[in-house]
């Protein structure tokens, strides 16, 4: 079973102060609004001794309160909103959270371990449906879920449900064979415009590779004497896409055969660190002159002065 870490705030929250002026401002009639931050843990992310200092290491004993298990919900609201991540979304702040546990007890959890979410208690002259629009309001669903629960089945359920997004591959992956070794100029352009080919005829999405790119990569696994997988084929549009090489900004435009990358860009750079580097070492000179040059000339002279010494004394 995931354990549950709730904060919730002792005093005033701003960030709450905030978000029930941002839902009036949207037209809902909220009279209240409460956060509470959640922390999921795996189930064997921590033993069950140790949840009490996990959650003493996630939260401010002067600003905050924290449960284990226990919903730290306001004692009057009309819905609870909570919003999390989706299965295999970059969550930073469980990321943060996992790294304080592994410093603290000084070992490595298993995966990601620890998962961030946010509830929102919302109190008002509110309908599901206005529940609904405002949680959406609040997440990104390409990322994101957003769960509603009424105050009444808030309390029967005991709380929100503990979901651990965990990303769960249930087949094998399997790295399949493009076959572009025998393909005509028509159908390497198919593949670099609409994709590789799935079975079932659908195509994988565009790997914006033109016909002279697709050409070099055929030539290329031509003298391996084999075909790409389509981890490969897929990984070679990726480092040559537009983001990772510039082909268009590199390439030659009306009268700058460098390209506008080079020109420009590459230029400006090269032309900055040549000034940055010139300006380094004349202040390095400078510095010989001023600090080492004075030092050297006295030391000639004290040894000059000595050997004039030496001189009338055997005179």
């Amino acid at each position: 079973m995931a354990n549950r870490i709730e904060i919730a705030a002792k005093i005033g929250d701003a960030r709450a102060d905030v978000r029930k002026r941002k839902i009036q401002s949207m037209g809902f009639h909220v009279e209240d609004v409460n956060l509470v931050d959640i922390y999921t843990l795996d189930d064997d992310a921590v033993k069950d001794s140790e949840l009490d200092n996990v959650a003493a290491m996630l939260s401010n004993p002067v600003t905050q309160k924290a449960g284990i298990n226990q919903p730290k919900a306001p004692e009057k609201f009309d819905y609870a909103v909570e919003v999390g991540f989706l299965p295999g979304v970059t969550d930073n702040v469980g990321t943060t959270a996992r790294e304080i546990v592994e410093d603290s007890f000084k070992r490595n959890l298993k995966g990601q371990a620890v998962y961030s979410s946010q509830v929102m208690f919302l109190s008002g002259n509110l309908t599901r449906e206005d529940v609904v629009k405002i949680g959406d309001s609040f997440s990104n669903p390409v990322i994101q879920r957003a769960s509603v629960k009424s105050h009444d089945k808030f309390r029967r359920d005991m709380g929100m449900d503990a979901i651990v997004p965990r990303v769960r591959l249930h087949e094998e992956p399997i790295a399949g064979l493009v076959d572009i070794l025998h393909a005509s100029d028509e159908q390497l352009l198919v593949i670099g415009k609409q994709g590789i080919g799935n079975p079932d005829g659908t195509r994988r999405g565009p790997l914006s590779m033109d016909l002279a790119y697709m050409k070099s990569v055929q030539a290329y696994f031509q003298s391996l004497k084999r075909n790409p997988t389509d981890l490969e084929l897929e990984s070679i549009a990726q480092t040559w896409s537009e983001h990772c090489k510039h082909t268009i900004f590199a390439d030659s435009i009306d009268e700058f055969q460098d390209g506008l990358f080079s020109t420009f860009i590459k230029r400006a750079t090269n032309e900055t660190r040549w000034d940055l580097e010139w300006e380094q070492n004349q202040l390095l000179i400078d510095m010989v002159f001023v600090l080492l040059i004075p030092q050297i000339q006295e030391s000639y002279i004290r040894e000059k002065i000595k050997l004039r010494k030496c001189y009338l004394q055997e005179e």
